[in-house]
C-alpha cells in the first residue's frame, strides 16, 4: 500500500470513527487531518466547559487530547484503545479560545504504540501535553 493509500485509509477510519464519536461531536470537536499515525483536531472553549475559576475544566482539554490520540491510533484500521495516559497542563483556557489538539505517533510496534499530543491556541501558545499509550485488539476499525 503506498503513503497516499495509507493516509486515505486513515481519513476513512477517522469518518468513520466520527459518525459513532458522541462524546466527540456533543464536545464540539471536529476533525482536521488525519493520516497514519497522526491526528489534529479543533474545539472551541464554550461557557459550559468552563470551571469554577472562569477557565476551561481540565477533563475538556483532556478529552481534546485523548480524542486526538484516539483518532492517530486508530488510523491504521485496527481498533485500538488507551492502555494508560497522561497529562500536563501547561496554561489555563478560555472561553472562546480555538483549541487545536496535534498527536503525533512516536513508536508502533507489535500490537501497541505510544503517542504524544500537544493542546494549543490557535495562536501557537501550548496548554497542555499529552502521552497516550495505545493497544490494538484483533477488529477493523472499518469492516471489510
Amino acid at each position: 500500500m503506498s503513503d497516499t493509500e495509507a493516509d486515505e485509509l486513515a481519513s476513512a477510519c477517522a469518518d468513520a470513527m466520527y459518525e459513532r464519536d458522541v462524546a466527540a461531536q456533543a464536545a464540539g470537536i471536529i476533525l482536521d487531518s488525519v493520516r497514519c499515525g497522526h491526528a489534529s483536531l479543533k474545539m472551541t472553549v464554550r461557557a459550559d466547559m468552563l470551571n469554577g475559576h472562569d477557565v476551561c475544566h481540565g477533563g475538556y482539554l483532556f478529552l481534546l487530547a485523548d480524542t486526538a490520540f484516539a483518532y492517530a491510533c486508530n488510523s491504521y484500521n485496527r481498533v485500538a484503545l488507551a492502555q494508560n495516559c497522561d497529562i500536563d497542563f501547561v496554561r489555563p483556557g478560555k472561553e472562546a479560545d480555538d483549541l487545536i489538539a496535534t498527536a503525533e505517533e512516536r513508536r508502533k510496534g507489535g500490537r501497541t504504540g505510544l503517542y504524544d499530543v500537544t493542546v494549543r491556541k490557535s495562536d501557537g501558545e501550548v496548554l497542555a501535553h499529552f502521552r497516550g499509550r495505545s493497544v490494538q485488539l484483533n477488529e477493523a476499525v472499518i469492516q471489510d
